[in-house]
């Protein structure tokens, strides 16, 4: 409720201050080493899960899936607070230390307008990101009045309704949309669904759901915005977005979501042509929570279920202010978080509903970061130059005396260089270095699986890119190679049971493009390729490969427009999945090829019907490997992979206005 006071208390200070004006649209352009994926919430369609939505854009992104929805990504063989994912510049954090919600869980790509991916060490405005972010932008409001509605249905009888609605005047802008989901367990190529596939992995009677009935997730959110403008040179922009998401199954593990609420709440100040010394300035304030509870109840526990029901939260402020200085463009900023996470662990009995508390799985704790930044834009005829410089003062608190504080200091810097050759030749080249500290699972932990290990050090990434662009008529090919070097890595060894610092590396290539055959055909494609090693195998064991370094893979898509139609046909290649870390817990996996098709006809200028089938051939196969990382059910001493889904086909219509 204080919340609610409070943005109304400035939502009706704004409006009295207000003038007439006209704010300039967003837009977002891509640069050398930026990937954007546009048009999200118009094109992905099949669900709303955005990290299958970036897996299929970007060769570099690869899922990590979990359930239907709530679904993870690994970015250039990382994944977790190894990159940094922002929702409109607000840090979210998932509440479970099994990963059931991660970032990209808590929005839905019905309400995306367009996605960042940066990879590298290459940006200096954030708190931790080591080699990449995600920057993720929702819809925005317009003066005009417009709105839209979509119906989907789907295989395995999933059902979703979304509708936005946006408008305003010059000076007030107010966007709205929500949506409502749900799905039953996907079903494999085998024609398995959770259950069955549970049964026939031998998953014990007690561990697995009581039958096949239960509800894979169901699902709500909220998105609005106001944008107020106080006059022709600034404007406040509020936001709010909900996530209420119950009963979600993670068939490979122990336990499933009760629920996951989140809340993401954004108040932004921006000013222009302040000065001689501000061409922009911002001020921004954010707030997020998550309340993730998950338990053993949906399975088939015989007296008791468990309990751990995790919350975690986060608020953050940057001023940042850019200027021209000399034919530059400078940014400095000032920018602070404090972060808290904690668990609440108990037993639930089953014929008397008496609660018994047990330890939980690390105390609340908080993390609190302070760093100031700067950025330096320089050209130089052909040649592009950026630098960039943050500095970090990070404290680790955890609550009560059984724990020791952390704290930690990093310097972090950069300079990428763009040579425009010509209009359709550039060459890249950058080099740098970006730290982030450990979590409070990985210093405080004390539950199931991995421990803690209050000894961590800080990783740092020490990383060099190189690539070139060049567009040749209707051809076009982007290049890049990366070999980062990792210090002090925070890794899970299996053996000890603790996480562990290590020194490793990673490296690979990307290559991406397009070609244009003709007015109507067009072709995109995309591969990656990473590979990591440990510099020494951990105490205890001999395997040096580092785990979640996905194997080669293939986007290429055919696209056929014209007039009211257009038609995509779409292949993801994975080679087999045979350097793996075996020591901690990952298996060989199979490689695979997989063919989704999609049609959309417009049929009037309001409604658009969306047919598609992805995994047209049905083809069982496993995305996920099983690194012991976080806890999966294991069956004679190996975690269980769990198959994707088989095919699956979707209808959506829209009516636009």
């Amino acid at each position: 409720m204080k919340k609610s006071i409070c943005l109304l208390s400035i939502v009706a200070s704004t409006v009295l201050l207000g003038n007439e004006v006209e704010v300039p649209t967003v837009n977002v352009a891509e640069k050398i080493n930026t990937k954007v994926v546009k048009d999200i919430s118009e094109d992905q369609l099949k669900s709303a899960d955005l990290a299958e939505a970036l897996s299929k854009n970007v060769p570099s992104i690869s899922i990590v899936r979990r359930n239907g929805i709530a679904n993870d990504i690994i970015l250039r063989g990382q994944k977790k607070d190894n990159i940094n994912v922002l929702i409109d510049d607000a840090k979210i954090y998932g509440a479970c230390p099994n990963r059931m919600d991660p970032v990209t869980s808590h929005i839905l790509t019905n309400n995306v307008e367009s996605v960042e991916v940066i990879e590298g060490p290459y940006d200096v405005e954030n708190f931790g990101t080591l080699s990449g972010k995600v920057q993720v932008h929702t819809k925005e409001p317009t003066k005009d009045l417009h709105g839209e509605v979509n119906l989907n249905a789907g295989s395995f009888n999933y059902r979703k309704a979304s509708a936005t609605i946006s408008g305003g005047t010059d000076r007030f802008k107010l966007l709205l949309s929500a949506s409502t989901e749900k799905s039953d367990q996907y079903k494999d190529g085998n024609g398995n669904n959770f259950y069955e596939q549970q049964v026939e992995k031998g998953v014990s009677s007690t561990t697995r759901y009581k039958d096949s009935n239960e509800k894979a997730y169901t699902k709500k959110t909220l998105l609005s915005k106001l944008i107020f403008n106080i006059d022709d040179s600034s404007e406040v922009k509020l936001s709010y977005t909900a996530n209420r998401s119950d009963n979600v199954l993670y068939p490979a593990g122990g336990m499933d979501a009760d629920y996951d609420d989140s809340n993401i709440y954004t108040i932004g100040y921006t000013k222009r042509d302040l000065g001689k010394y501000s061409k922009e300035l911002n001020l921004d304030y954010y707030y997020s929570d998550v309340d993730h509870p998950m338990s053993t109840k949906l399975r088939n526990p015989t007296m008791m279920y468990m309990t751990s029901h995790m919350k975690t939260s986060i608020w953050g402020t940057k001023l940042k202010n850019s200027m021209e200085l000399a034919d530059s463009i400078l940014t400095v900023g000032l920018d602070t978080s404090v972060r808290n996470w904690r668990s609440n662990n108990y037993q639930t009995s089953i014929t008397t509903g008496k609660i018994t508390p047990t330890a939980d799985s690390f105390p609340s704790t908080d993390t609190t970061n302070k760093a100031i930044f700067a950025k330096l834009e320089k050209d130089f005829g052909k040649l592009n130059l950026d630098f960039g410089s943050r500095y970090d003062h990070t404290n680790i608190e955890p609550d009560g005396n059984t724990k020791n504080e952390r704290k930690y200091n990093a310097l972090s810097a950069n300079v990428f260089a763009v040579y425009n050759q010509d209009e359709f030749t550039k060459y890249f080249a950058g080099i740098g270095k970006s730290s982030r500290v450990p979590d409070a699972r990985e210093l405080y932990f004390s539950g199931m699986g991995s421990k803690g290990n209050q000894d961590l050090k800080q990783t740092k990434n020490y990383e060099a890119d190189l690539g070139f662009e060049k567009t040749i008529g209707n051809f076009n090919i982007k290049s890049k190679l990366f070999y980062s070097v990792l210090k002090d890595y925070i890794y899970n060894n299996a053996t000890s049971k603790k996480f562990e610092n290590v020194d490793a590396k990673i490296y690979g290539a990307e290559i991406s493009g397009f070609y244009l055959l003709g007015d109507s055909f067009s072709a995109d494609y995309g591969i990656a390729y990473q590979r990591g090693k440990k510099d020494k195998a951990l105490d205890g064991q001999t395997n040096k490969n580092l785990a979640e370094i996905p194997p080669l893979k293939a986007n290429i898509a055919l696209n056929y427009e014209y007039s009211i139609h257009k038609l995509t046909a779409e292949m993801v290649a994975v080679d087999n999945w045979n350097k793996i870390d075996s020591d901690n817990g990952e298996q060989k996996l199979g490689g695979y090829a997989l063919f989704n098709l999609k049609y959309k006809n417009s049929i009037s200028k309001n409604f658009e019907i969306t047919l598609g089938v992805d995994n047209v051939f049905d083809k069982t196969y496993a995305s996920t490997n099983t690194y012991k990382d976080i806890s999966y059910t294991v069956i004679g001493g190996n975690q269980i992979t769990f198959n994707d889904p088989g095919r699956y086909g979707y209808i959506n219509l829209r009516y636009k206005f």
